[in-house]
């Protein structure tokens, strides 16, 4: 979802910052969380604030930050251009569509079904019962529920955490250069396809009964 579909550093950052700034710690720059996004909230947390904080003290800035972004995640929050042209064109080939995210799952409910509720129905993220990437099991339900095999099936994300959640769940990968990783750094993880516009995903996406 984050740095795939959706561009939501804004929202992040701001979020970020404002805990940071309740709890009277250093400020992050947008490269900062950008560079720090991909494993969930509680990493990103861990990452933006000070070194050797004790448990209490990072459990509170996490908790800060979670109530303000599930307050403002559309405050900035918009799908890359293209995106949904592309969703349309895929739903017109009658691709199944789900997503897998770090983001917490009100969030993930929320942004869906504001944005891309016409065209996914699958929408899971970080929960007391679902493990976070790159474990695959989340992926796997949600191939499950769409009626398609993994062999059939194509990952698509935009960062390491998404590349090796696909090598777990023994699926092909496409990484999206126009999220929270550089190209160059993509390149060097090898996925299987690299992907630089939302277009060229129609080159690669069939429904699973056509693969």
């Amino acid at each position: 979802m984050d740095g795939t579909l959706l561009d939501t550093l804004d929202d992040l950052a701001g979020s970020a910052n404002y805990a940071l700034r309740q709890h009277g710690y250093p400020q992050r720059s947008l490269a900062e969380v950008r560079r720090f996004l991909g494993n969930g909230i509680k990493m990103l947390m861990q990452h933006c604030g000070p070194a050797q904080l004790t448990k209490a003290e990072a459990a509170d800035l996490l908790n800060t930050f979670r109530q303000h972004y599930l307050e403002h995640s559309m405050d900035a929050t918009r799908p890359y251009p293209g995106i949904l042209p592309l969703l349309d064109a895929l739903q017109q080939r009658g691709v199944s569509m789900a997503i897998i995210s770090n983001k917490l799952q009100p969030a993930v409910t929320e942004l869906n079904a504001h944005f891309f509720s016409a065209y996914i129905t699958t929408a899971v993220g970080e929960s007391p019962t679902v493990r976070r990437k790159p474990n695959p099991d989340a992926v796997l339900a949600a191939l499950t529920e769409l009626g398609c095999a993994r062999e059939e099936a194509l990952y698509i994300g935009d960062s390491e955490v998404d590349i090796q959640t696909a090598r777990n769940a023994e699926m092909a990968c496409a990484a999206v250069t126009w999220g929270f990783r550089d190209r160059d750094e993509l390149e060097r993880l090898q996925p299987n396809f690299l992907i630089d516009e939302p277009t060229q995903l129609l080159e690669l996406a069939l429904p699973c009964a056509d693969r």
